[in-house]
């Protein structure tokens, strides 16, 4: 079965985590963030099932509230379109898992062989891979998007449960 490519107006033009959902954080990790922004605003499918119609770009702020993940999408005005809400509970193994092989990845580059760093990173990778399906599939019906996309999203999302 193929994709249905989003109309050409179907992408994001901005992103913010909710700053209610956001504690201080290391500069590493306002390093990652601001590149996951960047590279996904460079390039990302996002289009809002039921809003092929609405007129893109779009807007999206990611927050947490109540223990649920939130999309709020708006248009390029910052005029809101809509939330999509979803669960975490699903999210939360392979968010333990992603800060756990990551806190591995960041103390191998400190004192563990070339190929040892490779290994961790192989895995490091291929649960943030598990984590992008995981969003791809949780978003089916409500949001299309494409791997990369759901990536860098997925990346946000961790960024969002640091404390």
């Amino acid at each position: 079965m193929t994709e249905r490519a989003p109309p050409a107006n179907h992408h994001l033009v901005g992103v913010e985590l909710d700053e209610r959902s956001v504690v201080r954080r290391s500069p590493d990790i306002e390093h990652e963030q601001r590149v996951a922004i960047f590279d996904l605003l460079e390039q990302n499918v996002f289009s809002p099932v039921g809003a092929h119609d609405a007129q893109g770009p779009f807007q999206l702020v990611l927050a947490i509230e109540e223990n649920r993940l939130v999309f709020d999408i708006r248009d390029d005005g910052t005029a809101p379109l809509g939330k999509i809400i979803l669960a975490l509970s699903p999210f939360r193994r392979i968010i333990r898992d992603y800060f756990e092989i990551c806190d591995s990845y960041f103390q191998a580059i400190k004192r563990s062989s070339p190929s040892q760093i490779e290994t961790i990173d192989m895995a490091r990778r291929g649960i943030h891979n598990e984590g992008s399906e995981l969003l791809r599939e949780r978003l089916k019906g409500k949001i299309d998007t494409d791997f990369d996309t759901a990536r860098r999203l997925f990346t946000l999302i961790c960024v969002l449960h640091i404390r």
